[in-house]
């Protein structure tokens, strides 16, 4: 078939090139070092477990429990068969952790940023997006056709109130930004498009996926880091990295908007909702969070003790305040070259490069987690100077 040829040619192509990603097979729980097929144990700096909830015991027997209790899944949406009881406690909870009036979840963050921007667009809405908002943004901006949309410079907020101040008359003006980068691990300039989105009388939506139980004193996000817990009109999260690592999405804000959009966002018109034990969890680990202050301290103390060895190695990571430690390395085929000898060395950690980031600036990018022990740091150290004397 003459499609499969030109894909296999596509592959090939990669494979040549050093750009082919490979898909690592594990054979026990995430956790700080992990059971891979073909190299045993290792140490894990891929993993966005930040807290390390994602084998946790209550976590893990809070998902049990609601599957005993209500089976595997909800077979189908909400309003067509109904949502458990997990799924209500795990948006009541999301909602008061966050300073919302009401929450709403979804199979994933992807799906609730899909949500969010194809309820509010028409074509009188103007979007405002940083140029590094992950994909999922891009991507829903793309499905909702907004009358127009604006994508200016990352962090660039002079080139973003010069754009909201020209926008013209449209009924409304959404201004999204990630909390926390993913790529780059910086943090967006909350006070200013706080200020700027009041200005202008733009609704803020933030993603705060990486922020949410890594930023803020008790983890509640990138606006308790600034200190603007409960200021921005709209967050958007994942259930999968900090609370549990499983999966699923949410979207916090008024009781008005999570109203309309059970009414209206395809996402949880067309999708099945949560399956009970994946909402049991995470609900239960966002109670470890809340009630156990010394996670955040855990991840924080982790964190600055990698970056003040990488320094001390002569490595210098990208600047940042998050849970994520980038270390550029130029072209695609180093950064895979470098993760695949890490992994040989026994860390396990991931290699970015173009299309996912621009071309020359590929990366190998480490993340932090509350279950790493000073002697997981130091192994990754080591292995990261090695591979990149070689490849970098």
């Amino acid at each position: 078939m003459r499609l499969d040829r030109e894909l296999q040619a596509e592959l090939d192509r990669m494979r040549t090139a050093g750009t082919l990603k490979a898909f690592r097979v594990l054979e026990s729980p995430q956790g700080p070092e992990v059971r891979l097929k073909g190299h045993g144990e290792v140490v894990v700096l891929s993993s966005n477990d930040y807290l390390g909830l994602a084998n946790h015991p209550a976590v893990v027997e809070a998902g049990i429990e609601a599957l005993r209790r209500y089976g595997a899944g909800t077979a189908s949406v909400r309003f067509i068969c109904g949502l458990f009881e997990p799924h209500l406690a795990l948006e009541a909870d999301l909602a008061a952790f966050l300073g919302t009036d009401s929450a709403l979840t979804y199979v994933s963050c992807w799906n609730a940023n899909h949500a969010v921007l194809d309820a509010l667009c028409d074509e009188r809405t103007h979007v405002f997006s940083d140029e590094l908002n992950h994909a999922s943004i891009i991507d829903a901006m793309r499905l909702a056709r907004p009358g127009a949309k604006t994508v200016f410079p990352h962090s660039d907020m002079a080139g973003l109130e010069q754009a909201l101040a020209g926008a013209g008359e449209v009924s409304r003006k959404l201004v999204v930004t990630d909390g926390v980068f993913s790529m780059e691990g910086d943090l967006a300039r909350l006070p200013e498009l706080v200020e700027l989105a009041r200005r202008h009388e733009a609704v803020l939506i933030v993603d705060d996926s990486h922020g949410l139980g890594v930023m803020g004193e008790t983890g509640r996000g990138t606006a308790e880091h600034f200190g603007l817990h409960g200021q921005v009109d709209i967050v958007t999260g994942t259930l999968g990295k900090a609370l549990g690592g499983a999966a699923g999405g949410f979207i916090a804000g008024s009781r008005a908007l999570c109203s309309v959009l059970e009414q209206r966002s395809r996402p949880q018109l067309f999708s099945n909702g949560l399956p009970p034990t994946v909402a049991a969890g995470a609900r239960q680990a966002l109670r470890e969070l809340r009630d156990d202050p010394g996670l955040i301290g855990r991840l924080r103390s982790n964190t600055a003790e990698f970056r003040a060895r990488l320094e001390e190695a002569g490595i210098a990571p990208v600047a940042g305040e998050s849970a994520i430690v980038p270390v550029i390395v130029g072209e695609t085929a180093a950064a895979i070259a470098i993760s695949a000898e890490m992994l040989e060395a026994g860390v396990f950690v991931t290699g970015f490069g173009y299309p996912v980031v621009p071309e020359g600036t590929a990366r190998v990018r480490a993340q932090m987690s509350a279950a790493l022990e000073p002697e997981h740091l130091e192994r990754a150290v080591a292995a990261l100077g090695t591979a990149i004397a070689r490849h970098g």
